[in-house]
């Protein structure tokens, strides 16, 4: 089986950093208020981050991978753009658009974002 490697585009890795940034403060505030429990934001941010984990093997069952039709292929006119699942049975469900390319061995992550 072929390892990818996961590249952001501009505007999935200003996503992901502001829900980390968020996350962060969130974490802040909890500890700072002796809270257990996780937030939400950290708890998405972290799901995020599983994600595009999982993203080397893009075959892996957890990502309920299919394509997606409504974007388009950044790099190739005719090529495919894929949706992978961060979260399920959430409403606003996160989502992470992503293509293969532009190089052998690649992939790119076009968006994070809920479901539209």
């Amino acid at each position: 089986m072929t390892e990818f490697t996961v590249k952001l585009s501009t505007e999935a890795a200003a996503t992901r950093n502001k829900l980390g940034v968020e996350a962060k403060e969130s974490l802040t505030n909890r500890r700072k208020n002796k809270k257990n429990k996780a937030s939400k934001a950290e708890g998405l941010y972290k799901q995020v981050a599983k994600t595009l984990s999982y993203l080397t093997n893009p075959r892996h069952p957890g990502l309920h991978t299919h394509e997606y039709d409504s974007l388009q292929h950044p790099y190739e006119k005719d090529g495919k753009v894929f949706e992978a699942y961060v979260q399920n049975r959430t409403p606003g469900a996160y989502r992470v658009f992503w293509c293969y390319g532009p190089n052998t061995g690649e992939i790119t992550v076009i968006a994070i974002t809920p479901h539209p």
